[in-house]
């Protein structure tokens, strides 16, 4: 991989559900050292420092929790996304899954400003394609997928002028998914890889056929890392724990695939909630795992005492 113009940009978005934490996720990058990191692979890497929400006005709280806070960061966002990905590789540091609201946003109107379709990998335990009005928890992290291809529901929020088609996404890691999601997916072209065949045919095989995919349409690809796609015994710092996620070699041969196939071009690390962390530990895994997909390979990697 030749050297990339990285941008860092810190989301300390912590709206998109109750439980509070991930406003602390972007220094918690930066403590952990992925700048560094990725500076020592050869990129040029801009910290641009935090985005803010636009200004908006708290409502009384409906069934979607911080519904106009959420509006007001998937504005700034998808201005933001736009701008970064014309500009070079953005790495948004969250903040919860919301930011993917704005974030895949903005890096599909760049994407069809350049007359070029944008891909989406979502690597994730979740589907998170709830919209506003079929939520049951009221929490809009379980939304970004319905929000950015077109799904109705979103009263308030941007429009989406250029929805991600359904058959260019993949899901990979799912693990909990709730039968009502379960079916509106199942209705769709959505390339979705559960645990359980994860288990019985590997990671690989379902992760290059996509990846073909994204070359031979000439894509951009969006790759949007949850940390609950890892194993909680492996990255506990994450208030959605589910067991039975990816091993860290499964993760770390991911990043190296997305690494090997040069097709990335804007990049998510979200959830991390550093206060449920323990001593950096799950920090410090989402940056070796960046720094895989920007060229670290197997023999490089630094021995971690935890």
């Amino acid at each position: 991989m030749s050297g990339k113009n990285i941008h860092l940009i810190g989301v300390p978005m912590d709206s998109g559900k109750r439980r509070q934490g991930c406003l602390m996720g972007p220094d918690a990058y930066r403590t952990a050292g992925l700048a560094d990191a990725l500076r020592n692979l050869g990129h040029s890497v801009t910290d641009q420092g935090n985005v803010a929400p636009d200004p908006f006005t708290a409502k009384p709280e409906d069934r979607v929790h911080a519904r106009a806070e959420n509006i007001a960061w998937t504005a700034a966002l998808s201005r933001t996304a736009e701008q970064a990905c014309a500009d070079g590789l953005p790495i948004f540091m969250g903040g919860d899954h919301a930011i993917a609201l704005g974030t895949v946003h903005g890096a599909a109107a760049h994407a069809a400003r350049r007359n070029r379709p944008l891909f989406m990998l979502w690597l994730d335990a979740h589907t998170d394609y709830h919209t506003p009005d079929t939520t049951a928890s009221g929490n809009l992290h379980g939304t970004p997928v319905g929000y950015v291809t077109g799904r109705d529901g979103f009263g308030g929020f941007l429009p989406v002028p250029h929805p991600v088609p359904h058959d260019q996404i993949a899901m990979i890691g799912l693990r909990s998914v709730d039968i009502e999601e379960r079916a509106a997916i199942e209705a769709t072209d959505i390339t979705y890889i559960d645990m359980r065949q994860i288990d019985e045919h590997g990671i690989a095989k379902p992760l290059s056929a996509f990846l073909d995919r994204v070359r031979a349409a000439h894509g951009l690809l969006h790759v949007s890392l949850d940390v609950d796609f890892l194993d909680p015994s492996i990255a506990p710092a994450v208030g959605t724990t589910v067991p039975g996620g990816a091993t860290i070699r499964e993760g770390h041969l991911v990043m190296e695939m997305i690494c090997d196939s040069d097709l990335m071009t804007s990049l998510d690390l979200v959830e991390l909630n550093p206060f449920l962390d323990e001593r950096g530990r799950t920090a410090q895994v989402m940056v070796d795992l960046t720094a895989s997909a920007f060229g670290r390979r197997v023999f490089d990697r630094p021995t971690r005492a935890y």
